[in-house]
Order: C-alpha cells, then sequence, then structure tokens
C-alpha cells in the first residue's frame, strides 16, 4: 500500500494535486512501483483530514494521466510502463525547473548569475 506518512501540506498548491505530485514523486523514487495498491479514497481523506471528493480528484486525475486503475466499488492500484514512469520523471523535472527559473527572473538574477548559483549547489 502507497504510504502518505512523508506527505506534507503546503497551503499555496490545491491539496488534490498535492497527492497527484506525492504519488508521482514515489513513481520516481520507486518507492511507488506498479501494481501498488492504493489507500480507499475515505481512508486517505481521513488520514489526511480532507474531503474524499479532494481524493477522488486526485485519483481520477492519475487515471486520466495512466498511471492508475480505478473499478467502481473496488481497489485502485498503480498500474504504468517504464516508458510513462520516464515521462513523469521528464515532466515534474520540467515544472520544477520553470519554477526555479521563474523565481530567480522574479528576483532579478541574470541567467548568468543563475546558472553560477545552480553550479554553486550542483557541487
Amino acid at each position: 500500500m502507497i504510504s502518505f506518512e512523508s506527505f506534507k501540506n503546503e497551503n499555496d498548491i490545491p491539496i488534490y494535486m498535492q497527492i497527484v505530485r506525492h504519488i508521482k514523486r514515489g513513481i520516481i523514487s520507486k518507492q511507488v512501483l506498479s501494481g501498488d495498491e492504493l489507500p480507499s479514497r475515505r481512508v486517505l481523506s481521513a488520514e489526511l483530514g480532507v474531503n474524499p471528493n479532494t481524493v477522488q480528484k486526485a485519483y481520477a486525475i492519475l487515471e486520466e494521466e495512466g498511471l492508475i486503475e480505478s473499478h467502481t466499488g473496488a481497489k485502485s492500484y498503480m498500474s504504468f510502463s517504464h516508458m510513462r514512469a520516464e515521462e513523469v520523471k521528464k515532466e515534474l523535472l520540467e515544472n520544477d525547473a520553470k519554477a526555479i527559473v521563474n523565481s530567480l527572473k522574479q528576483m532579478g538574477f541574470s541567467k548568468e548569475d543563475s546558472l553560477a548559483i545552480i553550479d554553486k549547489f550542483w557541487n
């Protein structure tokens, strides 16, 4: 069963998107594998202290994106290929990179200064 023990609520991001991102990051880190069972919507909503509809929205997005299989009244399972996991990795990396670049631009850093900062922390 997929764990949400390390889940941290970030107030500036809708909770359903945080659930989606938590699961996608689990895929990338290989803590979430194809075939793993997801908590039921009611169990996860109680664990996170959110409305069951919020969890349902997150699961619907994951299903639309081809990452889980759900059937009415049955358990939901992760279901994705290695190629799909690589696509998720690229998607999250690009989203994180965009956010960092936007922050650096808002703070007035040049591309050269930004690359120097990245280089400093890369090593």
